[in-house]
Formats: structure tokens, C-alpha cells, sequence
């Protein structure tokens, strides 16, 4: 059994391979958060994408002097987010690794106010709060310092479809030509990686 994914995948594919079934396993994750490799397919093209997204933006931002929140999937993870937004030339980049003060951004997406609430506690604060996502508490809150009207671009899901770029093809052609010669060799058990 081969298998493409991400986390929740891996640990499927893990326990699957505990009971016994000739498992090889494959990174492909827009992420690019899994334990063990470099890199993972499918995360280039959706940096692409969010670069894109960022060029189309930075644009528009300049001719209306306004500021503009784009916010990436990646799940809890930044380095879509990092690599975009060094990519696209964005002023701050805000990630998930990186407690931020709003005060100094007017910095990811837990500020150092939020530290001292547990994952449960401020779980609840998210589910009474009118925000749909954490670029718009963000925005608001420096809207509400600066007086200055922001805007937010979501991309949401458009980030993981499309054409592959040109390197995920390279890159999954060859973590497939390794994932086939370790089911030739019958070694199993493994998720073929970059290092």
C-alpha cells in the first residue's frame, strides 16, 4: 500500500503497517510540517500560489495606501506563510512559532497577551469572539491603534489546487522512483523523505 499525505495520514498509514500490511508512505503536505524530511510535495506550489497572491495585493496596497492582512493556510505551522511572504516582499510576516505585540506590528498568530491562557482556555475565547479567522482580530486591532482602514485577502483553498510547479513534479517523480525501488527490495514500513 502506498499512501500520499500529510500528519494524519502518516499515522494512519503507521498503524496500518503495526497490523501487518506492506506499507511505503510518501510526504505531500502544502505544510511542509512532517518529521523527517526536508520537504514535502505540493508545498512549492502552494508558496507559489500564496507568492502570487501577495504580488496581486501588494499592488493594490500601494496605489490606496491601505493596508492589507493576507492570510495563508499552513496549518499550525508557518512555513507557508514564512516562505511567501519573504517570497512576495511582505513588511511582516506573522506565523504560528512566534508570539507577536500588536503594539509592535502597528508581530503571529498567538500574541504574547494570549500566552497566558491555556489551549483549552483560549479555544473558548475563539468561539465568542465575531472573527472568522485571525487575520481579521488582527486587522481590527490595528485598525483600532492606527485608525487606519485594513484590509483582509483569505485565499483559503485556492492555495492547494491548480497545476503542480515544475519542481513538486520533479520532486514527487522522484520520491515515487525511491517509494517504488523499496517496494521492489520489499522494505517496508517507510515514508521516503529528502534530506
Amino acid at each position: 500500500l502506498v499512501i500520499l499525505g500529510g500528519n494524519g495520514t502518516h499515522k494512519t498509514a503507521n498503524m496500518l503497517s503495526e497490523e501487518g500490511l506492506n506499507v511505503v508512505t510518501l510526504p505531500k503536505t502544502i505544510d511542509n510540517d512532517l518529521v523527517g524530511t526536508d520537504v514535502s510535495f505540493g508545498f512549492q506550489s502552494a508558496v507559489d500560489i500564496a507568492t502570487n497572491t501577495i504580488d496581486c495585493i501588494h499592488t493594490t496596497a500601494a496605489s490606496h495606501s491601505r493596508v492589507f492582512i493576507v492570510e495563508l493556510m499552513g496549518h499550525k505551522t508557518g512555513w507557508l506563510t514564512l516562505h511567501a511572504g519573504v517570497a512576495g516582499g511582505s513588511d511582516v510576516i506573522l506565523i504560528p512559532e512566534i508570539p507577536y505585540d500588536l503594539d509592535k506590528v502597528v508581530e503571529a498568530i498567538i500574541s504574547k497577551e494570549e500566552l497566558e491562557f491555556s489551549k483549552k482556555e483560549l479555544k473558548e475565547i475563539r468561539k465568542r469572539e465575531h472573527f472568522p479567522s485571525a487575520a481579521y482580530r488582527i486587522g481590527a486591532g490595528i485598525m483600532e491603534r492606527t485608525g487606519q482602514e485594513v484590509r483582509v485577502t483569505v485565499p483559503g483553498h485556492v492555495q492547494r489546487g491548480g497545476s503542480p510547479c515544475a519542481y513538486d513534479r520533479v520532486l514527487a517523480s522522484r520520491l515515487g522512483a525511491k517509494a517504488a525501488e523499496l517496494i521492489i527490495n520489499k522494505e517496508y514500513g517507510y515514508m521516503v523523505c529528502v534530506r
